[in-house]
């Protein structure tokens, strides 16, 4: 399970949190403009957009997990078990992409969601595994530029792109399901609410409970409207320390602890890591379970028309600033 944000100050942010029981040793990864980008069924792309982002490189292939192009078109898959769902190859004339290939043929190509909406017109997602050991994972994915989000899912019904008017997607259901879900929650409040019992004389015993009802549980659903309200409401500076700050606050309000999902067998499912990348200036920041500091990695000091991968394996162990 994942949850995904957006947020804007003076600059735009957009980052997730991957919750799974395992890690598959994922790395943040620069993909320069010229390295050659091969599809199952389309051409390599031997020039695009330049990607900074968390992949598992296997084969020398970045399997993105989430990423950001020099223009600040930005993307993430997430977890759609259930739903999502990708037919044979037919070979009709339209583009046929593998899951696994989707985040580089839309952000190699892309400067914005207009443009990504222009490819998704003509693509079918397709039951094209990595191989035998990596088979297909059921995902949907959040597209976002600075203006714009968008929602992709293909479920057996067809591809489907929903508008995103609260930037921001978790798993399960469908997204118009989830966006739906807010309805019940509308009277929720930042701020504390008048009784409305009359004249009974009702005590606000504490801070914050405008707030009661809001969902708190581990689930996608409740993550998504978690997640909504915390966004949607949250205040911060406009510097840069102080909105990449809020931001892992706002995807630490839907964190997972070990412990709390129990899937059996002595396994887990933890945030593996959280990140948050600004989309203008191309760094890409994230934290790990065990390591609470913030690092980052910038894509504009590698060089960018460069044809070789630049990968930096995650800082995982926790740095203490011991002051005496």
């Amino acid at each position: 399970m994942c949850t995904c944000a957006t947020y804007h100050t003076k600059d735009h942010y957009f980052g997730r949190n991957l919750d799974l029981e395992f890690s598959y040793q994922e790395s943040v990864t620069i993909t320069p403009r010229n390295f050659p980008l091969p599809f199952r069924t389309k051409e390599i792309l031997t020039a695009h957009k330049a990607l900074i982002g968390m992949a598992f490189v296997c084969n020398g292939y970045p399997l993105y997990y989430d990423a950001t192009n020099e223009d600040g078109l930005s993307m993430a898959g997430l977890n759609f078990a259930g739903n999502g769902y990708f037919p044979e190859p037919v070979h009709d004339g339209k583009d046929e992409i593998s899951p696994f290939e989707f985040i580089p043929w839309i952000l190699g190509q892309c400067k914005d969601v207009t443009e990504a909406e222009a490819l998704l017109n003509k693509i079918r997602l397709v039951n094209i595994p990595f191989s035998k050991e990596l088979p297909i994972t059921p995902l949907h994915w959040m597209i976002t530029d600075f203006n714009r989000s968008i929602v992709v899912e293909s479920t057996k019904d067809g591809l489907h792109v929903y508008d995103n008017p609260v930037g921001v997607m978790t798993n399960n259901p469908t997204f118009d399901k989830q966006l739906f879900r807010l309805n019940d929650y509308r009277n929720v409040s930042a701020a504390s609410h008048p009784s409305a019992f009359g004249k009974i004389n009702l005590d606000e015993y504490s801070r914050g409970m405008g707030g009661i009802g809001l969902p708190g549980d581990l689930s996608s659903g409740s993550r998504f409207v978690k997640v909504a309200f915390t966004k949607l409401n949250s205040v911060s500076a406009d510097d840069e320390d102080s909105s990449v700050s809020q931001f892992f606050h706002i995807l630490g309000s839907v964190e997972q602890q070990r412990g709390c999902c129990d899937l059996g067998d002595g396994k887990y499912e933890i945030t593996i890591y959280s990140s948050c990348c600004n989309m203008e200036k191309g760094i890409y920041y994230y934290r790990t379970y065990d390591n609470s500091q913030i690092s980052a990695v910038n894509m504009h000091h590698k060089n960018l028309d460069g044809n070789t991968l630049a990968s930096y394996p995650l800082v995982t162990k926790q740095q203490i600033n011991n002051i005496n």
